[in-house]
Formats: structure tokens, C-alpha cells, sequence
């Protein structure tokens, strides 16, 4: 046989070879699977915590489950490895009580069902937003009502200990029934794990803590807080992917307020606020949910009135945003809204109309391509677990 035509034909075979391992992988990788876990506002018989498929190659949700009963479990988190969920809310036949409570739960890593591991006193009134540490040791959670933060501790089995933490807020700001006193809607760590920072609607203000992940412990920080526009109503915060800016929704105005990140001092700085209505709407409208893509391209807000997620694309030298559309979430008064690990869907949430929509984001673009929805009954906050 020629040399040369047994060269040729070996390197056809390699490629060949190649391209099909090549389509396989990524066969694999567009086929991944996630579990949705979503809490719900229900105190009857069937309130609890359910749980969806997303096919990340289809965008389809399979008919959702109750996985664990539950009261009130309106707001979830699951940790890093997927082996623990925290909600709000009280245990499947607890005594109601005037005051908030935590739920720890062990996620069965084959079913995906959920085991109690404990409750604890949450110490304050309606809590509505919980994180959990990057070093998983602790769970900080806000009190809409109680207009307070705290932190309480997570064992090595994930139960919870009790309150390590307390800080409360004061003051109020200058609209007479929302802002009559404080009212933290959502806590997040900065991307070190070194500051806190709350979105405090009814004062105005992020307000700023130093975090000890050991002791769980705050202590307000030097500056303790950066204030926003007045009458805002600041909601929910996130970083950048590149540490360097941060943004926050205002849910009064319907806006969303840009700022430069200092991370050695822990301090905001505001450089853009912009609407998150388009210019020919004239109704009421109050954003809620805020979330932005893991390459940090395109951030999303929902607006409720409006109804429709507002879509911007974020410059990556400046941070600052344009808005490009809005897409109609195709409810009524629009909640929650998270994208998943891979950036490929947004979820959206909708308590009213006891709905979950999804929608595929262009990876382009940032626009948004609706795929699908399931019915649950006051729908809350979602959460993601990698199943394979």
C-alpha cells in the first residue's frame, strides 16, 4: 500500500473518530438535566415543598411533585453540593406561631425527596430571603416584617443551630406606607464571603456588614450603608460575575440602580439608575426578582403590572446597562426569576397565578424565547440541583 495514501486514509480515520467522540460529549452535555425545587405560600393539605424536571435540551418541565409537606415554605435555598434545602416556614403540623422558623431538609441524592432534619425560631416576622454561606457553615436569613437580619448556624449533618446573629434595623423613609420602617427584602455575600449586604426597602439604603463565617457573627461595616434613590425601595442585589459592579432593583420606582464595587473596603458605589418600564407604559408597576447570566452579558428584572421581564445587556468595561426589550411573562404579577447554572433558562415564578414559566435565553442577544410552564398554587422562590 502507498505510504502516503495509508498516511491520508489514518488521519481521515482520526478525524472521524474525533468529531464523533466530538458530538457524543456534546450530545451529553446538552441533555443534562436539572431538578426544580419550588416553595409555596399553601397552609392546607397539599402546602409544601414541589419539585419539576428542566430537559436543558427542550426547556420542558415534567408535571410537578410534592416532595416534602410543610407550611408556608415560600422562600428555599439549597447548598453548594445539593445535599441540603433550608425554607421558611414551619413543619407539616407545627403549632402556628406568631414568629418566623427555618426548616432544614436532606435532599435524597436518587429521588431528590426531602427529609426534615429539624426546624429552628427564625427571630423575627416574615422571612424572605435566605443565603447560604460559601463555606456552607451558616445560613443568613431577612425579616420583611420583623426588620431584622440573622444568622443562624449549620451543622456538619446540615440541621440548623439556633440564632448566632441578630442586627436590627431602624428608621424609615419617605413613602408613608411602605417606608413607615424598615423592611430588608434580600441579603447576599459579596463574591469573597468577606461583606453582607441587605436591600433595605423601607429605609433606602444597602446597608453594609463585615461577615465572620466562623463565629457567624455581623458587625456593621465602615461605611455601615450607601443609600439609594429616595422613595426607591431597594429590593434584590447582585454581583457581577467580575466582582467589580453590583446592581439593585428599586421596587417602588421601577428601576434598577448601578454601582462600582470597592471589595477591600466593602463599599458601593452609584454611577447609573435606570427604568425597567419601556416608554409607552403608563400603568402601576413594582419590579421584584433580579438576576444576571453567569458570563455577566445580560441582567433581568420582572415587573409586575407591566408584567414582562426587562432585559439588559451590562457592558463589561463599564457595567453599565442598556435595556434591550422586555418579554411578556405571559401571567399575572410575576415573582421570582432565576436562571439556571449553565445560563441556558430563566425561570419565572408567578404566586398569583399559581404558575412557572420558562424561558430560553439567546445566547446572543440576551432576548428571551418562551418554552413551556406548569401549574403550581402559590408559587414561590425556585432553586436548581444538577441531577446528572
Amino acid at each position: 500500500m502507498n505510504s502516503k495514501f495509508f498516511t491520508l486514509m489514518t488521519l481521515l480515520l482520526i478525524s472521524t473518530l474525533t468529531l464523533t467522540a466530538y458530538s457524543a460529549t456534546k450530545k451529553t452535555i446538552t441533555a443534562k438535566k436539572y431538578q426544580l425545587y419550588f416553595g409555596t405560600g399553601s397552609m392546607g393539605s397539599q402546602a409544601g415543598i414541589f419539585s419539576s424536571t428542566l430537559d436543558m435540551e427542550i426547556g420542558k418541565l415534567t408535571k410537578p411533585k410534592l416532595v416534602a409537606k410543610a407550611m408556608r415554605t415560600g422562600i428555599l435555598a439549597i447548598d453548594p453540593s445539593g445535599t441540603f434545602l433550608y425554607t421558611s416556614g414551619k413543619p407539616a403540623g407545627a403549632r402556628r406561631a406568631r414568629g418566623g422558623s427555618i426548616c432544614a431538609f436532606k435532599i435524597d441524592q436518587d429521588s431528590g425527596k426531602l427529609t426534615l432534619l429539624n426546624s429552628q425560631a427564625s427571630h423575627g416576622i416574615g422571612p424572605c430571603y435566605l443565603l447560604i454561606d460559601p463555606k456552607r457553615r451558616n445560613l443568613l436569613v431577612v425579616h420583611y416584617r420583623g426588620g431584622n437580619c440573622v444568622v443562624l448556624p449549620i451543622a456538619r449533618d446540615g440541621s440548623l443551630k439556633a440564632v448566632s446573629s441578630v442586627q436590627q434595623h431602624t428608621g424609615s423613609s419617605i413613602h408613608p406606607q411602605r417606608q413607615d420602617v424598615p423592611h430588608p427584602h434580600s441579603i447576599i455575600l459579596d463574591p469573597a464571603g468577606r461583606y453582607v449586604f441587605v436591600a433595605d426597602l423601607g429605609l433606602d439604603k444597602m446597608v453594609i456588614y463585615k461577615f465572620n463565617s466562623t463565629s457567624g457573627k455581623l458587625t456593621p461595616n465602615k461605611p455601615p450603608f450607601v443609600k439609594v434613590k429616595a422613595g426607591g425601595g431597594p429590593r434584590h442585589f447582585v454581583f457581577h460575575p467580575s466582582s467589580k459592579f453590583a446592581y439593585v432593583n428599586l421596587e417602588l420606582t421601577s428601576e434598577v440602580t448601578a454601582f462600582k464595587y470597592d471589595a477591600k473596603r466593602g463599599k458601593l458605589k452609584q454611577f447609573q439608575t435606570i427604568t425597567t418600564l419601556p416608554k409607552d407604559f403608563s400603568g402601576k408597576n413594582a419590579n421584584a426578582g433580579i438576576c444576571i447570566t453567569p458570563d455577566g452579558r445580560f441582567l433581568y428584572v420582572s415587573n409586575r403590572g407591566h408584567n414582562s421581564i426587562a432585559i439588559f445587556s451590562v457592558d463589561a468595561k463599564s457595567g453599565k446597562l442598556t435595556m434591550l426589550s422586555s418579554e411578556s411573562t405571559r401571567g399575572d404579577v410575576p415573582q421570582a426569576i432565576k436562571i439556571d447554572p449553565t445560563g441556558s433558562y430563566i425561570i419565572v415564578t408567578d404566586k398569583r397565578a399559581g404558575h412557572v414559566s420558562v424561558f430560553r435565553i439567546n445566547q446572543k442577544t440576551g432576548l428571551l424565547s418562551y418554552t413551556d410552564s406548569i401549574n403550581i398554587a402559590k408559587v414561590g422562590t425556585v432553586e436548581f440541583r444538577k441531577i446528572n
